[in-house]
Formats: structure tokens, C-alpha cells, sequence
């Protein structure tokens, strides 16, 4: 007996995580539905960076220039000395954009507005949240999974072939699959909190009391908003008064000043700080993505960035085996994911450990921009390359001239849930086409000129040389012109016939 499935997916989290994956689907055209537990959107800062790998991301999806104009630069930290003197630094390392790295500074923006612009783009696709919509139980077997959900409407039962749990650090999806969340509570509680204040300006990130964990206090302009983020270490028991009142005599006390006022508060949390991974990332047809997987310090801006990948490594690996590819493809998900996770959660710690003692510069190490899969099942060099990039590493862009004079940026062409298959100097015959795979010719005669030389250096290639991008921006293949009936048969292994 054939079932009959509701959807293709089922996606139980409509947070930052969730909604890439959604906006991902959509556009491939793959049915799903995005349940939320809550009865309305997320409305607090939590995560406000968005780093230049995940810029990327963005500008794939559609949605870059939305997020670059409802956020902004990050402000110079103003460290206050006791006499009330202060001196002024950067926090993030400024990086000109370079051919290769468009994006190489970190975007200031709350994360209420980054996952609105998200639900904004998802209702383009034709798709929307579904809020007050929880799962409250699941099961699976070879051929889908069985979720019961509650929602306004009372209990339904669906079957979907795949589901995924964006459902945060407490993950009611982890649980149900039994799957081990291993780690350590850190030893630091903290505030966060989003509030309505007087007494500040707005050009600068204020820090007060920085090195003493009982006294430090953050007070930061949360950009495309009227809000200050405030940020503060508390004991690690009691209770803690996260109202206008209480928030403005703890600002009072730490900064010794009478002129600040804390007036509203948007949003508030107390919070003990943990480093987490989950043991898997998935079981049989069900996935962990985002915090469901891993959860960290906030310090270095790395948790939202991390959870929009993992769902950016997922979402073409999803639609291409519903769509026909081998099953085996999802295995790389955990397999290429979870190491990132690992370095991250080390590299969030050590960064915790800095800011403890008042050090809160950042440089390349969050910009994400050096994450790769060499190890992946999906790397593929015929002949093994020495130097320069390998299959894994992240596809950096170039400048090109199409035949026609215009320019574009190889960026351009990886737009879209395709894969793209780049020939240097190559018979542009020697790969047929096929669908899914977008091929472009490099070289003298050819679509595309390389006048500046920056794709020839860039991707290390020779005459006769191909390159493989995947959907999600890596570099999936390096094969010299005597191996192409080997990334033929790769191809095929990927779905695409």
C-alpha cells in the first residue's frame, strides 16, 4: 500500500535555522511545513551578528540587501575607567572586501529583524510560518515519520518523509529521538536583555567595570532599532529582576552614574551559559540543525551564523534525495556539520574566557569565511592537487566579463539552488548537460573571459581543468581534462542525470 505523506518535510522550529531551511525548500520546490510553538515571533536580540560567510548565504537567498538595510556597522567599544574617563577601540578588525571575499565584516542586526526579513522572503516563495503549531510526538519507520501535532485547530497526525528539529537548546525533537546532548555548564550566568534607555549616545558599544565578572556591564546600540542591548554577568543563583526598575538600578550600580535610565524593556532573559553537542545529528529520517545541536557561549557571534549553514548544508542534500539522488548523500550532512560545531564550540569558549577579562576584539577567526569539508565524502581531485584550494574548501568569488562585455562576479552565476560546473580553457562538449547543472566556459572564445586573471589564480586551474561548485558554495571537484567520465559518474551519484 502506497502512503500517502502530507508533506515532504516536516520542519519544527521557525527560527533563524528553520527559516533558511524553509527558504531553501521553497525555492526548490519541495513541500513542507514550518511548525512554531510559540504564538508569535521571537522578539529579543539574542543573536546580532551576521558574519561575512553567512552575508553570503544571504545574498543567495535573496535577502542580503533587506538585512544590510535594517541593520548597521558595529559601533567602537568605549571602555569607561573608573574616574569616568573612557578610551575607544573597534571591536571587529576592519577588512577591506577583496575580490575573493566580498563580505569581510561582521553586520550589526538584531535578530528579531534578521528572521523577519527571512518570513518576509519565505511568504515570496509562496510559504509562511505556522505559529501556536507544536509537535508532540513522533515516530518512524523505513519509509517516513508519524508526528502528532497540537495546534489551534486541536490534534492532527501527518506523515512526512523527513523531519527536522530546529527547536533550540531544549530540543522536544533531540529528546524524542534520545539522542545524547553531552557538555559542560560554563560557570557564568548572564543578562541579556533589550531595552529602552536614556543617558547614552548611540556611537559607541559601553562598557563599564570590564575584568570584574561581579561589576561588568555592556550597554550596546542594537543598529535598525531605538534600542540598547544590555549585557551583564549576574550570580549564578537568585533571582534577578529583569524589570525597567530592577534593570536601571543594576545600570545605576555598575556605572556609578545617575543620568542613565533604563525607561521599557523589549525583551529579557536570565541565562546560564552552556557548551553542547548533541552526540548526532540525525536518526534515520529525522535531523538536528541550529541549537537543537549545538549550544555555546554568545561570545564571538558565532550560534545563529552556525545554525544558518547547518541548514544551508541541508537543504540541497534534502531536496536532491526526495528528488531521486542516494539516500547515502544525507550522511554527509553529520559527517561535513558537526566538526564545525566541535571548532566552534572550543572557539566560543576561548573567546569567553577573553571577555571575562574585558577583551571583546574580534578578527578573521568568527568571520566563518575559512570553514570547509576537506575531509568530505563529497570532495572529489582527480589528480590530488598540491597547492591552492582543494575539494571542500569554500568557492571564493571572482570578477569575469561575459562575451558579451558585461561584467558579473562569479557569485552571480551560483545564485539559485543549482550546481555549477566552471571550464577552464575546456571543449565545452567533453560534460553533457544535464538538469540541475549549470556549465560555463572560461577562456578566450568562450561565455566568460577572465580578463584580471583572478579566477585563473584563485582556483589554481590549467587548461583543460574543471571545477564543481556545489549549492551551497564549496568546491565539490577539481578534475584535469583526462578525468571527466569521473565527474560524470559523480555527478550521477549526486542526482544529477
Amino acid at each position: 500500500m502506497t502512503k500517502q505523506f502530507t508533506a515532504d518535510v516536516l520542519i519544527c522550529g521557525a527560527g533563524a535555522a528553520g527559516l533558511t531551511l524553509a527558504i531553501d525548500l521553497a525555492r526548490r520546490g519541495v513541500s513542507f511545513r514550518l511548525i512554531e510553538k510559540l504564538d508569535r515571533p521571537f522578539h529579543g536580540s539574542r543573536g546580532k551578528g551576521i558574519q561575512p560567510r553567512t552575508q553570503e548565504i544571504f545574498e543567495d537567498l535573496g535577502i542580503l540587501d533587506r538585512i544590510f538595510a535594517a541593520g548597521g556597522p558595529y559601533p567602537p567599544q568605549r571602555e569607561y575607567r573608573g574616574d569616568g574617563s573612557f578610551g575607544e577601540s573597534e571591536v571587529v578588525e576592519h577588512s577591506d572586501p577583496i575580490p575573493a571575499e566580498p563580505y569581510r565584516m561582521a553586520l550589526m542586526i538584531p535578530q528579531f529583524l534578521t528572521e523577519g526579513v527571512m518570513r518576509e522572503r519565505l511568504l515570496e516563495l509562496g510559504q509562511r510560518v505556522e505559529f501556536d503549531c507544536e509537535l508532540i510526538g513522533l515516530e518512524q519507520d523505513q519509509d517516513g515519520v508519524t508526528a502528532r501535532l497540537s495546534g489551534e485547530a486541536g490534534e492532527e497526525t501527518i506523515l512526512v518523509r523527513y523531519l527536522v528539529g530546529s527547536d533550540g537548546g531544549r530540543s522536544f525533537v533531540r529528546h524524542k529521538l534520545d539522542i545524547g546532548f553531552p557538555g559542560k555548564t560554563l560557570g557564568v550566568r548572564a543578562v541579556v536583555a533589550d531595552i529602552v534607555l536614556t543617558g547614552l549616545d548611540r556611537m559607541a558599544w559601553h562598557r563599564f567595570n570590564d575584568g570584574a565578572m561581579d561589576r561588568q556591564m555592556a550597554l550596546c546600540p542594537l543598529a535598525g532599532t531605538e534600542l540598547f542591548q544590555l549585557q551583564a554577568p549576574v550570580p549564578l543563583e537568585g533571582e534577578v529582576d529583569l524589570s525597567a526598575e530592577g534593570l536601571s538600578a543594576m545600570v545605576t550600580s555598575r556605572t556609578g552614574r545617575s543620568d542613565i535610565s533604563v525607561h521599557d524593556v523589549h525583551w529579557a532573559s536570565a541565562y546560564q551559559m552552556n557548551a553542547r553537542l548533541a552526540d548526532h545529528y540525525r536518526n534515520g529520517r529525522a535531523f538536528l540543525i541550529g541549537d537543537a545541536a549545538h549550544i555555546h557561549p554568545p561570545t564571538g557571534g558565532q550560534g545563529l551564523n552556525t545554525s544558518v549553514q547547518d541548514a544551508y548544508n541541508l537543504g540541497w542534500k534534502l531536496a536532491a534525495v526526495i528528488g531521486g539522488a542516494s539516500a547515502s548523500l544525507l550522511d554527509s550532512y553529520e559527517a561535513e556539520r558537526r566538526p564545525v560545531a566541535a571548532g566552534m564550540l572550543g572557539l566560543s569558549t576561548k573567546l569567553l574566557e577573553a571577555a571575562k577579562r574585558g577583551d571583546i576584539r574580534r578578527g578573521r577567526e568568527v568571520q566563518q569565511l575559512d570553514i570547509g569539508y576537506p575531509g568530505s565524502p563529497l570532495a572529489l581531485e582527480q589528480p590530488a592537487r598540491a597547492a591552492g584550494l582543494f575539494a571542500g574548501d569554500r568557492a571564493p568569488d571572482t570578477p569575469l566579463r561575459g562575451a558579451a562585455g558585461q561584467p558579473l562576479r562569479l557569485f552571480d552565476l551560483l545564485k539559485g539552488p543549482h550546481w555549477t560546473l566552471l571550464g577552464y580553457q575546456v571543449k565545452r562538449d567533453a560534460v553533457p548537460a544535464r538538469s540541475g547543472l549549470h556549465i560555463h566556459c572560461i577562456g578566450p572564445g568562450d561565455e566568460l573571459i577572465d580578463d584580471s586573471g583572478h579566477f585563473r589564480s584563485a582556483y589554481t586551474v590549467s587548461s583543460g581543468d574543471w571545477v564543481l561548485l556545489r549549492p551551497d558554495g564549496y568546491i565539490g571537484a577539481f578534475v584535469g581534462s583526462e578525468q571527466t567520465g569521473t565527474l560524470t559518474r559523480f555527478l550521477a551519484e549526486q542526482g544529477l542525470v
